[in-house]
């Protein structure tokens, strides 16, 4: 079955980086695109990355456009999201998410919070 599982959130300062990483299993990762969502409280989950299965098409929500980078490792089936120059509004819950045979598969998520 498909299984996603994020890592590498945490606390971080203004202005500080860290780098996100989903480990995928139970389908040709290289054949479908994948994504990062985020969940802020209070607010409704918003896309902030895709790529395609390739690699070689990304494209982000204007909030992280110049900060955020997108990449996937086929070989190892796992899908990064650098992120830079955080900033308090990007604290939220981040997701990867892929659509298989119409079915959005979600990992558990992994928090990331920017705070001084």
């Amino acid at each position: 079955q498909v299984q996603l599982v994020e890592s590498g959130g945490g606390l971080v300062q203004p202005g500080g980086s860290l780098r996100l990483s989903c480990a995928a299993s139970g389908f040709t990762f290289s054949s479908y695109a994948m994504n990062w969502y985020r969940q802020a409280p209070g607010k409704e989950r918003e896309l902030v990355a895709q790529i395609s299965g390739a690699g070689g098409v990304t494209s982000y929500a204007d909030s992280v456009k110049g900060r955020f980078t997108i990449s996937r490792d086929n070989g190892q089936s796992t899908v990064y999201l650098q992120m830079n120059n955080l900033k308090p509004d990007d604290t939220a819950v981040y997701y990867c998410a892929v659509k298989r045979s119409g079915v959005v598969y979600w990992g558990q998520g992994t928090q990331v919070t920017v705070s001084s």
